[in-house]
């Protein structure tokens, strides 16, 4: 950016939920069937999945408001037969044991209370087989321009909280605390993948 250009504000970057639908189907190869988008707000990241597959999404996440939301665009979108909304917490999810084949978090992951107890509900919900795609950023095919601007804006909104609140901010996106809370939780195959200011926990649970 010149010293001439307008800075760029949130509202004219590009969307990455296309971007980052596009890295969990690249990244986790998962099979058809019942996909979970947990915290999933308004239903960005489980919609574009959701046209990009022929599997069930359901949208978990604490607020009703934003599924609310979520229900409409997923109506305007011609999604509804396939796209279920449920209210829940990472920790205490109302699904059955073994009965989903992909869970993906986008964003959430950092405000969840119990890290990784939340880490051990997906882990209980994935068929054997199973995929989940946990952590945050916007994906790898999102233009360079936009992530430069993405960064800008996100760290500079941290950093005007104060240094404390950075050293927060960057201690929750480290390899070093993922590879922590995948620790504690007990989780077994587990990868990350790394990308400017994102970062993402992916394991497979053991088939049979």
């Amino acid at each position: 950016m010149t010293q001439d250009q307008k800075p760029i504000t949130w509202e004219e970057l590009p969307e990455y939920f296309s971007t980052v639908a596009a890295d969990v189907l690249s990244f986790c190869e998962p099979a058809e069937g019942v996909w979970v988008d947990l915290g999933s707000g308004s239903g960005g990241v489980g919609l574009a999945l959701a046209e990009r597959s022929e599997s069930i999404v359901i949208l978990a996440d604490p607020d009703s408001d934003a599924l609310a939301a979520a229900r409409e665009a997923a109506r305007r979108r011609g999604l509804t037969d396939r796209v279920r909304a449920i209210v829940g917490r990472a920790e205490s999810l109302p699904l059955l044991d073994a009965s989903v084949d992909l869970v993906v978090s986008r964003g959430s992951f950092f405000f969840w209370e119990d890290k990784a107890k939340g880490l051990r509900e997906v882990y209980r919900i994935l068929r054997p087989a199973g995929v989940a795609m946990i952590g945050g950023g916007v994906g790898s095919g999102y233009p360079d321009w936009a992530r430069e601007e993405f960064v800008r804006l996100r760290v500079g909104g941290v950093k005007r909280q104060g240094e404390e609140a950075l050293a927060r901010f960057r201690e929750a996106r480290s390899p070093e605390t993922f590879k922590r809370l995948a620790s504690e939780a007990g989780l077994p195959n587990l990868r990350l993948e790394l990308e400017l200011l994102g970062i993402w926990l992916i394991f497979r649970k053991d088939a049979p």
